[in-house]
């Protein structure tokens, strides 16, 4: 009788090599960074800490890239009490690169017609591709995706799920900033970002460890 080999063991979970962590630090980094340049182009809202911060400079007047720091202090905090030092130093890099790819994609790409419906879902759809390979190798991309990974392993909560709840009221309070076609737009772009996330990084589905 042939007979079915059980579900290795958490500590028998083959870890990922060096190159394959970055490899995933440089694809996923470059799929979000392009995405953000679709949104760019057509005037769409990103979610998460982005997207508050910019809400909150508009109220307050304060310099922008100081509030982002600020914001992202208590996740990277929570980031390397709970997840470890590893996953907090992977998450630093990768911010640092989407920010450096996203500076050079001015002069790599330009669009001379984009459609602001193929915006939404193709850009939601890269940055979502592009996170799914982070989160799969244990790297966050600061702030709200910190907090959704940090559920997601310790009380089960998928972190497309998650981020697609804060994401969603991020872009309900910046009704003021957007046109309406706008914010629906983003609406839409947020919903097949997180779903990307949802179907595809189950707890448990992917045992791959960095």
């Amino acid at each position: 009788m042939t007979q079915i080999s059980a579900s290795p063991a958490p500590d028998a979970v083959s870890r990922h090599r060096f190159y394959e962590d970055a490899l995933a630090l440089l694809l996923g980094t470059s799929f979000v960074a392009l995405g953000m340049a679709v949104y760019a182009q057509s005037t769409l809202l990103l979610g998460g800490i982005a997207g508050v911060t910019l809400l909150l400079s508009y109220v307050t007047r304060w310099e922008f890239g100081l509030m982002f720091f600020a914001l992202n202090l208590p996740f990277y905090f929570l980031a390397w009490k709970r997840m470890g030092p590893g996953f907090t130093l992977r998450t630093a890099s990768a911010v640092g690169l989407v920010t450096l790819f996203s500076r050079l994609s001015a002069d790599w790409i330009g669009f001379s017609h984009l459609h602001p419906l193929y915006a939404a879902v193709i850009g939601g759809a890269l940055s979502g591709v592009g996170l799914l390979m982070l989160f799969r190798h244990r790297t966050g991309l600061g702030g709200i995706n910190i907090l959704a990974f940090y559920l997601q392993e310790r009380l089960g909560l998928r972190a497309g799920y998650v981020q697609l709840g804060i994401d969603l009221a991020i872009l309900i309070a910046a009704a003021f900033v957007l046109p309406v076609d706008r914010l629906l737009l983003s609406v839409l772009g947020a919903v097949v970002m997180n779903l990307v996330l949802a179907l595809n990084h189950r707890p448990g589905r992917y045992p791959g460890m960095s």
